[in-house]
């Protein structure tokens, strides 16, 4: 409502300035003006020029905006800040747009809610630093992913959190090879479904049954298989991250990374395990996140993983996606049956194919008969064995080398989009030294990377002009 006199109409002009207007004198018209000789156009007459009314004037308005009732969103952001309503917060911790894309991957893997990070390390690294702390240890199967194994031997020992490899590498899924490695201050087992580069298959059932006797859960990386080929809840796992840069988004648009909670652990059940899920968190008023998010608490699910990740984690340490890269991902996630379908018809394909050659000496792909983990791919992901396979030449490095300088198949490492891709394991980055050395790569093997000014690719067309000649 806006402050005015009553009997003057808002869109009225003031008596005085109407009087005024109309006793002002009126200004003569100007005579036609005159065509020149020459000029074409025809002749125009301006026309007489008055003095125009003055503009209505209106009293400053005010805003008409009711006052914040229980159902508006400013009277649910101090709840939201609490934690005591599940509203937008801030955009580092909750986006619109980046809950659509959470609550589909959710509902792909079968979970109750998910994360967005900004690459799957970052999903990785805080999964597993909102489980424990210093003194804490994780036991890992030895098949993994190389920044994961650096991030699990070389950066998280320096936060105080240890990591425990399963020693024998041929027979990660013995579950009492797990066991025999886990103490009082264990708070994970970690693995890869299909870990890359090996193909290995995780036993996820029976490594997850000898977490749950111990009270501890199981995290799983699903980013090869994809919640297509295979959803690690429906057999025990508790946790699942992944990179979504590869399949999810699958066209190597935009780097992000996901984290998804099954909802199915009860923290709250290994106080003196989780003592910060057990215990008072200061910065949000005393909450307890065991017991006042988990299981049996007013929000009808048990959150108590995924909001601290999300409220303290993501909080602090700002592994935040932007919303643009989660539109992205929502654009590949539409298409990931059909692109997961021609992914693992080709790597099957491609796999058979290298087997029946007389120079390869073996080849590495859980979807082959020959695999000793096939009868594992076709107990968990009957739909493929994922699209990364590994073989190996006669002549080791020569000959690997030989490969490379081949034209062929795209030299990216890293990036899972629609395309043929070759990486070399001994010249890849995430391998250091001495790890290189095992592989059989030395130090003069480069890695491999983009043209840049100077290549072949960026020479100037010879029948091209240059810009600006």
């Amino acid at each position: 409502m806006t402050d005015q006199h009553p009997s003057t109409p808002d869109h009225a002009a003031p008596a005085t300035d109407q009087a005024a207007d109309q006793n002002a004198p009126q200004t003569p018209a100007p005579p036609p003006r005159t065509r020149r000789a020459g000029d074409s156009r025809p002749s125009r007459s301006r026309p007489g020029t008055t003095r125009c009314p003055s503009p209505p004037t209106r009293a400053p308005s005010r805003s008409t905006r009711p006052p914040p009732t229980s159902s508006s969103p400013l009277s649910r952001r101090p709840p939201a800040f609490a934690l005591s309503d599940l509203g937008p917060i801030y955009t580092r911790l909750t986006n619109p747009t980046n809950d659509i894309v959470e609550q589909r991957i959710a509902a792909l893997e079968g979970g109750v809610g998910a994360l967005l990070t900004s690459s799957g390390q970052a999903a990785t690294t805080l999964a597993l630093v909102t489980l424990g702390g210093a003194g804490d240890n994780i036991v890992a199967s030895p098949s993994l992913y190389g920044g994961t194994t650096n991030l699990l031997t070389h950066t998280l020992p320096r936060l105080g959190i240890e990591a425990r490899f399963v020693a024998d590498p041929g027979d990660p899924g013995d579950p009492a090879a797990w066991s025999a490695l886990a103490d009082e201050r264990t708070i994970a087992f970690f693995g890869e479904t299909i870990p890359n580069p090996r193909g290995d298959v995780l036993d996820i059932e029976a490594i997850a049954a000898a977490a749950h006797e111990l009270g501890i859960p199981l995290v799983v990386d699903n980013t090869v298989a994809s919640p297509f080929l295979t959803r690690p809840f429906e057999w025990g796992a508790d946790i699942v991250v992944a990179s979504a840069t590869k399949f999810l988004g699958g066209h190597g648009s935009s780097v992000a990374g996901v984290i998804v909670d099954s909802g199915n652990f009860d923290f709250a059940a290994q106080p003196e395990r989780f003592p910060a899920f057990n215990t008072p968190d200061e910065s949000y008023n005393g909450l307890v996140y065991a017991r006042d998010l988990g299981i049996g608490s007013p929000l009808g699910a048990n959150l108590a993983f995924i909001l601290k990740a999300r409220a303290e984690g993501q909080r602090d340490l700002g592994f935040s996606l932007a919303p643009h890269s989660a539109f992205l991902i929502a654009q590949g996630i539409e298409t990931l049956s059909l692109r997961m379908e021609r992914h693992v018809d080709n790597a099957l394909a491609v796999a058979t194919w290298l087997e029946g050659r007389d120079d390869v000496a073996s080849v590495r792909y859980s979807g082959l008969a020959s695999s000793p983990y096939y009868e594992l791919h076709r107990k968990y992901c009957p739909r493929g064995a994922g699209s990364i396979l590994t073989f190996d030449l006669p002549g080791g490095r020569e000959a690997g080398g030989g490969l490379h300088r081949r034209p062929g198949p795209v030299l990216q490492p890293g990036e899972h989009r629609g395309r043929a891709l070759a990486g070399g394991p001994p010249g890849h980055h995430h391998a250091l030294p001495a790890r290189r050395r095992r592989l059989g790569g030395g130090r003069d093997q480069r890695r491999n990377r983009a043209p840049e000014r100077g290549d072949r690719a960026h020479r100037r067309h010879p029948g091209r002009p240059r810009a600006g000649s």
